[in-house]
């Protein structure tokens, strides 16, 4: 999505009116982006935030929604689109399994646990709590705006139920519309993954290669040192110059 900064780290060039990015870590701790209208986060949470295209946004008010002590804000920021202004909130989570205690987060059900030598990740997210109820009700939605669940995910992925491919960057991406969310239609998420990270395998394989090449400097030093004697003994030293008298 091209139109702030402010967002997550990877837009795929879709405009959403609410999304949730997980970047997920295998040890359960997680960074979490919410990038949503105004109008959207009080029609769907039934918040009360000013979304009136002219208005300010008042970032210390998200901040103090999204700040639990499961959460940690690390920073808010605004822009506008279609005459709607739109907030971008970044949250690093020490245990994804516990966000459902967060206001923000309560639709969703997480799980992620181990199953011999798989990891899973399981997400039920079901009916919003605002359903319409807050001051979003009266944005002029055209029908089209859509809604979006990113995972992100830190080893490669076995088996997925997204329906779509995992794309660059090893992300899983689950899609409605607003309006469905709106009318509660569940979202079930679920994803298989090695136990490795894509990281650790990456740093292993790099070290794996400096070894071999410094093995290969080694001897390619010693072959040379072998062969220096070899040449004195053959006689193809250069004999010093004799000047006659």
């Amino acid at each position: 999505m091209a139109f702030d900064t402010a967002c997550s780290p990877t837009r795929l060039f879709r405009q959403y009116e609410y999304e949730e990015d997980v970047y997920l870590s295998l040890d359960g701790t997680a960074t979490v982006y919410v990038n949503a209208s105004l109008p959207a986060l009080n029609a769907l949470h039934g918040t009360s935030f000013d979304a009136r295209p002219t208005a300010r946004v008042d970032r210390d008010a998200v901040r103090a929604y999204y700040s639990s002590p499961a959460t940690r804000v690390a920073w808010v920021r605004s822009s506008r689109r279609n005459n709607r202004r739109f907030v971008h909130v970044r949250l690093d989570v020490d245990d994804i399994r516990r966000l459902n205690a967060v206001a923000p987060f309560s639709w969703s059900a997480y799980q992620f646990y181990q199953d011999g030598d798989r990891y899973v990740f399981k997400q039920a997210i079901g009916a919003p709590p605002g359903r319409d109820s807050g001051s979003g009700a009266g944005a002029s939605w055209s029908g089209r705006e859509l809604v979006a669940f990113r995972l992100h995910l830190p080893s490669k992925i076995v088996d997925n139920n997204s329906g779509g491919d995992v794309r660059r960057g090893n992300i899983l991406v689950w899609e409605q519309t607003l309006a469905d969310r709106l009318r509660g239609a569940p979202v079930d998420i679920e994803a298989r993954m090695q136990t490795q990270s894509i990281l650790y395998r990456t740093l292993w394989l790099f070290a794996a290669t400096f070894v071999a090449v410094a093995i290969a400097f080694l001897f390619v030093i010693w072959w040379i040192l072998k062969r220096a004697p070899a040449r004195v003994e053959s006689g193809t030293v250069p004999r010093e110059r004799t000047h006659a008298s």
